[in-house]
């Protein structure tokens, strides 16, 4: 599980968020919406360790994640893709996900891992030898999505998939995380302006406001709330 207790994190005199708590369990999907400056990039980036939490407890399982270096986190299987196609573009699309798994040191796990992934996406194992900058935004968030797979993380967190791609790839990276927790148990973070979209895929809703927690519950009841339709949905 997931447990998250009060966190603050300050932006110098900013405060980003304030206290925030949820909980998610193992092998479920959580939608964290909001509008821009919510909040929801923080949380992620907090998350995994590239920001410094001002008060406050994230416990993964047995591990309290704040305040523990990135690669540490990628150690206890918290895996983050970050907003933007998170992938090296001069290198090829092996090369890229062969570096999700540099650390752990088996071949033979690695090479397990990638064959899942081309399963997943098929269309990357058509472009094995092909450079990432080569790639259309769609296989560029497939590469990013199957390289953080290789590390074989049991905690995932997304940070808007589907940002500029085109509604049809929207619908497979979306269909493609729903798979991942389904099939691997996995438990994933989505961080979502497509608010709707990531509501259908998931189990659990956060609507975070201004740093704060706005509502939370069943994906269901929160697309189907008039308050959080009217606000965030745009109906």
């Amino acid at each position: 599980m997931l447990r998250i207790e009060n966190l603050t994190v300050d932006h110098g005199a900013i405060r980003a968020l304030h206290g925030v708590s949820f909980s998610v369990e193992k092998g479920q999907l959580a939608a964290v919406i909001g509008a821009n400056g919510a909040g929801k990039t923080t949380l992620l980036r907090t998350l995994s360790g590239l920001n410094k939490a001002s008060e406050g407890q994230a416990h993964w399982g047995d591990h309290n994640i704040l305040h523990s270096k990135p690669e540490k986190l990628v150690r206890h299987g918290i895996s983050h893709v970050s907003e933007g196609k998170s992938v090296i573009p001069e290198l090829t699309v092996s090369e890229n996900l062969e570096l999700g798994s540099l650390w752990r040191r088996n071949s033979k796990e690695s090479s397990q891992s990638k064959k899942e992934v081309l399963e997943l996406f098929p269309r990357l194992g058509e472009r094995l030898s092909q450079r990432a900058d080569s790639l259309s935004g769609g296989e560029r968030q497939m590469l990013a999505l199957g390289r953080s797979i290789m590390s074989k993380p049991e905690l995932l967190l997304l940070d808007e998939p589907s940002l500029g791609l085109a509604p049809l790839v929207i619908e497979q990276i979306f269909q493609a995380i729903r798979d991942l927790t389904t099939a691997k148990g996995l438990t994933v973070i989505l961080v979502e302006q497509n608010a709707m979209g990531a509501l259908k895929i998931a189990d659990i809703g956060i609507v975070l406001n201004l740093g704060s927690i706005a509502a939370i519950g069943s994906a269901a009841a929160l697309k189907d709330d008039p308050a959080v339709r009217a606000a965030y949905l745009g109906f």
